[in-house]
């Protein structure tokens, strides 16, 4: 029994590591994309029942999926031990709600929305860019704050200077920050540049400084952030699969520890054998 058990085992991991089945499994995630877009227009009936087999259709094929991906785990903690595991599984349960007229339909069919994200999960170059961009937010948490407080600054100055000539754009401090984020995206700034500088020739210093620092200084550091943590998420990938430059150095530097204690046993052996012909 316990043979045909890991026989299966093994069959259902060379299923789940199959190129071609990782692929379906992505086509199948698109064409469920497709048809939720698709279902959002006035079609026919007739089309409308066709959808509907289909979808009962991708959610038992991802309900399979998830099974052989269940069987071919030796350990079922393990499975649950990873983030991206435990989204697929309840993605993939969470669509077996019914979608009918009960109260249930509108939870189902927002549900079957997120199916679309397990795309990250099945490519892995969508996971490195994700787990990047989500540990380079509290860095760039710190470059908003610190950009939130110029913000703050010039639209204090905007306000005191520029209120009379155009309260709709500068008459509080919060009108005036959400005209500065306006600038700050190159919307029509010029227009209100130029009205400023009616009665102000030389305020065009308050845009243009205020622009330098937003649109290169801080704009430049958070891609760089992205940038830094992209690079070290990649040499992670690289060395957890074996690939790469850094899974090579890391496969080197691997093998080179072994030796060195392969070396160090054989060393202690000699000088054992050594101790003992001397006796």
């Amino acid at each position: 029994m316990s043979a045909t058990t890991s026989t299966l085992q093994q069959q259902f991991i060379a299923i789940r590591e199959n190129k071609l089945f990782e692929s379906f499994v992505i086509t199948v995630i698109v064409i469920s994309a497709l048809m939720i877009g698709a279902k959002t227009y006035h079609i026919h009936p007739t089309v409308a029942n066709v959808f509907e087999i289909l979808d009962l259709a991708v959610t038992l094929f991802f309900l399979a999926e998830i099974l052989i991906r269940l069987a071919a785990e030796p350990n079922l903690k393990r499975f649950f031990s990873k983030g991206w595991n435990i989204f697929d599984f309840v993605i993939v349960t969470a669509s077996l709600i019914p979608i009918d007229e009960s109260e249930m339909a509108l939870l189902g069919r927002l549900l079957r929305i997120f199916r679309i994200l397990r795309l990250i999960s099945v490519i892995p170059e969508l996971r490195v860019l994700l787990n990047a961009f989500v540990k380079a937010i509290p860095r760039m948490g710190y470059v908003s704050l610190l950009m939130f407080i110029l913000f703050y600054i010039y639209a204090a100055i905007g306000s005191i200077l520029f209120g009379q000539i155009n309260t709709e754009l500068w008459g509080n401090i919060s009108i005036a920050l959400l005209t500065l984020f306006r600038i700050a995206t190159f919307e029509d700034w010029t227009d209100v540049m130029y009205e400023t500088m009616e009665v102000y020739p030389f305020s065009w210093i308050f845009y243009l400084t205020f622009i330098f620092m937003v649109a290169f200084v801080f704009l430049n550091m958070m891609i760089g952030i992205v940038l830094e943590t992209l690079q070290r998420e990649h040499e992670q990938f690289d060395r957890e699969s074996g690939e790469g430059e850094a899974g090579e150095v890391h496969w080197i530097r691997e093998h080179s520890e072994l030796m060195e204690q392969r070396l160090e046993r054989m060393e202690a052996m000699l000088v054992e054998m050594q101790k003992n012909s001397k006796h």
